[in-house]
């Protein structure tokens, strides 16, 4: 099925629109950040690789996957992972946990899940007649929100604040979560009883949105493998052996990744990326409007340099290039694209209209 008429790539001059106009940054935007050094970037591709290490004990396949998981803990952003039942989500995320000496916390999203079961709740103490705070369990530097489109609106709104704002407010006092945070978050496609729709602003914070497909006949049987020879089917430290990260090393990369250099160019070509999602751009698509009937935000060109600064640093490099930006356009744009209901009466998936702006859009 064709989605778009065939149209070529003009200069925009030749189609009657006007480059973006992106100001360039000024030269004292980035004087405070040093240069990344050799070394640092070494040490980087040195973590890395520890926690790649670790995967490999775990998961079978689902390289997009690990890489996804990686990029987004050192961009600093949450993820949210789909697929139908057992294709080892859970399994991921307590993988990536156990890669690093931090606290990590797993919830079970239920529709009866309150707010408070989530972040905590004050208890009276009738010995010192007086509340005391009980922190919950969102108060971990990993946090897995297993199926988290079965938490209601109120849960959800709970999630919303941790996630922007890295606190919670428990009774008016409001209380820092531990550095580094992150929420891997999962959810199912298929099942619709007893779910509610996660919000467009809570699907806008996360920095990712990965897909699992299902693994080939190889991997299938690799997986059986390695299982038999574990001897057990529970992910945890101590069924793990190699190295670990520690929290320190977590924020080490974080700082790293934002100090590797981002040309003007790349930022004008991630603009372009998401402006043409909405319509606009340099090279605008004809007939979008009848498909998307919201594009993605400027939350999705941040979380498009972030990854772009994350990917470079992993792959020892101190500058991003446009590869970097297109490695996981995919990831940070499918969930920040809303289809009109035509759209999906024809069958059409996000996936689609991001590989045609991927297409479109003039590479710098």
């Amino acid at each position: 099925m064709t989605l778009f008429p065939t149209q070529p790539n003009l200069p925009p001059q030749a189609t009657g629109m006007r480059p973006l106009n992106v100001p360039a940054p000024s030269p004292s935007a980035n004087a405070s950040a040093p240069a990344l050094s050799i070394d640092d970037a070494k040490r980087a591709q040195m973590l890395a690789d520890i926690i790649r290490a670790r995967f490999a004990q775990t998961l079978v396949g689902q390289d997009n996957l690990r890489e996804s998981l990686i990029v987004t803990l050192v961009a600093g952003g949450h993820i949210l992972i789909e697929s139908v039942p057992g294709l080892a989500k859970t399994t991921a995320a307590q993988t990536l946990a156990t890669c690093v000496s931090g606290s990590f916390k797993r919830v079970q999203c239920t529709p009866d899940l309150m707010p408070s079961d989530l972040v905590g709740t004050q208890v009276f103490d009738f010995a010192s007649q007086k509340f005391t705070t009980q922190i919950g369990p969102i108060h971990a530097n990993f946090v897995l929100l297993d199926e988290i489109n079965r938490s209601n609106a109120k849960t959800q709104s709970a999630m919303l604040e941790a996630m922007a704002e890295g606190a919670t407010t428990i009774g008016g006092q409001r209380i820092q979560l531990p550095k580094p945070f992150m929420v891997i978050a999962t959810e199912n496609p298929i099942e619709e009883e007893g779910t509610f729709n996660l919000p467009e602003a809570q699907m806008d914070r996360f920095m990712m949105k990965a897909v699992m497909t299902y693994p080939n006949a190889d991997e299938e049987a690799r997986m059986l493998a390695m299982l038999t020879r574990r001897g057990a089917d529970m992910i945890g430290p101590d069924t793990l052996t190699g190295d670990r990260i520690t929290v320190a090393d977590v924020e080490f990369l974080r700082q790293a990744a934002r100090r590797v250099h981002v040309a003007d160019a790349i930022m004008r070509y991630a603009v372009d990326i998401a402006a043409t999602s909405r319509g606009a751009g340099t090279h605008p698509i004809k007939g979008l409007s009848a498909l998307v009937r919201l594009g993605a935000s400027p939350r999705a060109t941040i979380a498009l340099i972030r990854i772009g600064q994350a990917k470079a640093l992993l792959a020892g490099r101190d500058y991003v290039v446009p590869e970097d930006i297109k490695a996981f356009a995919h990831e940070v744009l499918r969930h920040r694209i809303m289809l009109t209901f035509e759209a999906l009466a024809d069958g059409v998936v996000s996936d689609q209209i991001v590989d045609k702006i991927v297409e479109t859009v003039p590479v710098p």
